[in-house]
């Protein structure tokens, strides 16, 4: 028998809180899941810093992986023996669903940011490189790691397969909102998945919906809409990520700076700091790794690297006020002044961060990263966009939502001996909206 056809003697199950089971049969994911580089995404958390916010967020990449997968197997089982499926895909989609974040790195997208990175750029390297999970896929058949690679890349000639990992409907979104919800304990990302995936049509290039679901993807728009605000946006772990990146660019920035030794040659993060990051490199460096280094640090001579450590790992975060930089710029630039002049460094201590989602949009040619729309199905079969036919979607839309605060470290205004200019400081961030508690 074919490496590709070979199944388990026996099917194998993983326990899973959000799905209740996860199935694996076919030998080529169980060869997969057992790969070192897929059991590195176990020390990989999902939320990144999230758990300092909401405690239960530990949950792992590796959780969610194995979750899209087993969406994506459902669906599949559901596609059989209805036109336009093409069940010699199975395999192919079931691969892509399982490998589709495994280039992510420790504490994901503010890692990134700080040594421009991308993740989807990684997820290709490891499946295309000198790897394990690159070794298992070959086996299937010569080009197939390519394949799987171009699913995840959006480039794959079967835009159907593709929008079952990537779509406004995916079984990606599907299962961060349904996981991400359970393990922080909130009610906003609860939707009926069992309905959408019973509603769900495989057409020639995408998955539509038959408009007998539409209520339920409006819970499922509504959810991912409350999600972002009330979890993935929540103030307090921007305060984490702000505090988690300014550790990194000042460890970068006394790395290159000649006259500062470190007390630990800080050696996972050197290819980092260089910008020459090779995949052995990448792959070696999880979180586990990354609190280490965090855990020393505090015990550097240099201040603001000791000091902004020490804030991560015992959560003593910064605080926060509403801000909107594109209209109080010049108290911005006065708040940096007054900030140096009683020695705390703004560069590192006077944040202005932004966070912005668009919840749903429909295609519009030519702009900046074209979203295909959610299609309904008619009873006539013709196809008909989600929000023309929707009032709720309708009115969130095309609707882009920003937030910005300000974060500072107020005990370190509150120490300082210079209390007239702290007056000052205060004045201006209180004045602007209301003080953020980081409880």
């Amino acid at each position: 028998m074919a490496y590709k056809d070979k199944q388990l003697q026996e099917e194998k199950v993983f326990k899973d809180p959000v799905h209740r089971y996860v199935h694996v049969r076919d030998q080529v994911i169980w060869d997969l899941i057992a790969t070192p580089e897929f059991q590195r995404l176990r020390r990989i958390k999902q939320l990144g810093t999230t758990n300092l916010t909401f405690h239960g967020a530990e949950h792992s990449r590796f959780n969610h992986s194995l979750g899209v997968y087993e969406i994506v197997r459902r669906i599949i089982n559901n596609f059989q023996d209805r036109p336009n499926w093409d069940n010699e895909e199975r395999l192919l989609c079931l691969c892509a669903a399982l490998l589709h974040d495994l280039g992510h790195g420790p504490f994901s997208h503010s890692f990134e940011k700080v040594f421009k990175l991308d993740h989807e750029y990684f997820t290709q390297q490891i499946i295309l490189g000198d790897t394990k999970i690159n070794e298992v896929l070959e086996r299937v058949q010569p080009g197939f790691a390519q394949n799987v690679a171009d699913v995840i890349d959006k480039t794959y000639q079967n835009k159907l397969v593709v929008s079952l990992i990537s779509s406004q409907i995916d079984a990606d979104r599907m299962d961060y909102l349904l996981r991400d919800a359970y393990f922080t304990g909130v009610s906003y990302g609860h939707f009926d998945m069992e309905r959408i995936l019973r509603v769900m049509r495989p057409i020639e290039d995408q998955v539509v919906i038959k408009s007998t679901g539409m209520h339920a993807v409006e819970d499922y728009i509504m959810s991912r809409y409350q999600m972002y605000w009330q979890v993935y946006f929540h103030p307090v772990t921007r305060s984490a990520e702000v505090i988690l990146t300014k550790i990194l660019h000042r460890a970068k920035h006394l790395y290159e700076t000649s006259n500062y030794t470190f007390k630990l040659e800080p050696t996972h993060f050197i290819s980092f700091f260089t910008g020459d990051v090779q995949l052995e490199h990448y792959l070696k460096l999880d979180e586990s790794i990354v609190q280490y280094y965090f855990q020393l640090w505090q015990d550097e001579d240099d201040f603001i690297l000791s000091d902004l450590c020490e804030r991560f790992m015992n959560r003593r975060l910064f605080k926060y006020v509403e801000f909107n930089p594109n209209h109080m710029m010049k108290e911005l630039m006065e708040l940096y002044r007054l900030f140096q002049k009683i020695g705390i460094d703004p560069e590192y201590y006077l944040v202005d961060d932004s966070s912005s989602d668009l919840p749903y949009d429909f295609y519009r040619p030519g702009e900046e990263e074209e979203r295909l729309p959610i299609h309904l199905l008619m009873p006539n079969g013709e196809l008909k966009e989600l929000s023309r036919h929707s009032d709720i979607v309708e009115a969130i839309s095309g609707k882009k939502r920003t937030d910005h605060k300000l974060y500072f470290p107020k005990d370190l205004l509150d120490m300082n001996e210079d209390k007239q200019t702290v007056e000052q400081i205060k004045a201006i961030l209180y004045g602007q909206g209301d003080e953020g508690n980081v409880n």
